[in-house]
This record gives structure tokens, sequence and C-alpha cells, in this order.
């Protein structure tokens, strides 16, 4: 399954979403950022766009990619290849309402207090290097089993 994740930054300020609308979602209660799968034919480019617009409403332009990371028989489905973006370029109006959670812009100082997922916790850390990154995270039913990266650059 390929998809994308896109954090899109302002002053100091994430957006994203507390999971906790669908239920039965894998995510739920854990706070992630905007993104999802891609489509056939769809670029990942194309995909965040689209997601980020589907998600909240604001249109993106330019997003930056950070990394990539794979996430072996995540949620005992199918492996992961998801393609990580950046993105400070955006406009319209954030929407009142998500399908999947609430939408809120969190002070990038509170980000590691939120129940993310554990892997979360160390590759956001990168999200600002200049070195591209491809990593591996895989989870059990208990968490984070493991991770490994590698820089690029």
């Amino acid at each position: 399954m390929l998809g994308v994740l896109c954090y899109l930054k302002r002053e100091g300020q994430t957006l994203m979403i507390h999971r906790n609308r669908k239920p039965g979602d894998v995510h739920q209660g854990k706070w992630n950022t905007l993104g999802g799968k891609m489509e056939s034919g769809e670029t990942p480019e194309e995909c965040a766009i689209r997601e980020v617009f589907e998600e909240s409403g604001l249109g993106i332009r330019n997003p930056r990619l950070r990394g990539v990371i794979t996430f072996p028989e995540f949620a005992d489905e199918q492996d992961w290849l998801v393609f990580v973006f950046t993105c400070t370029e955006f406009t319209g109006e954030l929407l009142k309402e998500c399908p999947e959670g609430f939408i809120h812009w969190v002070n990038d100082a509170d980000l590691p207090s939120l129940p993310l997922w554990e892997g979360d916790h160390i590759f956001m850390k990168w999200l600002d290097s200049e070195r591209f990154w491809s990593a591996r995270f895989e989870y059990d039913s208990r968490g984070l089993k493991s991770h490994s990266v590698v820089f690029h650059g």
C-alpha cells in the first residue's frame, strides 16, 4: 500500500488531527498529521495535495518531500510505503469538521506530549533536516518493535 503524510507548518505550529470520529479506526485516540492512501496513477505530491484539501479544506503549494517510511505489515495488514512531506505554503479556510477527527493547530513544543504513534516521536525530529531519509518502523500488537533509518546527502 502506498500513502502520504503531510505536515503543514506555520509559526511554530503543526496542523494535526485528533483521530476520534471513525469507529474501528486503527488510529483511534491518536494524533496524526494529514494524509492517506494514494490513488491509482497518482504521484505522491498529487496525493498530498488531494488529501490535505479533503481533510482540511486547505490548498497547498510546493510540498517538500522529506523522507520515506516502510511500515511492514502495519496493523496486521500489508506493508505500507509512506512518502513524508512538509509544507508551509497553503491557502483557504480550515474546515470546521473532518470525517476522521478534530483538526487543530498544535504548538510544536506540545507535540511530544500528545498520544502519537511511538515512531512519530522519532521521525518528526527529522522533518526539518536538510538530509533526505529512508526509515523502517516495525510495530506489533504491543507497539513499536524496532526502527532503522538511513540519511542521504
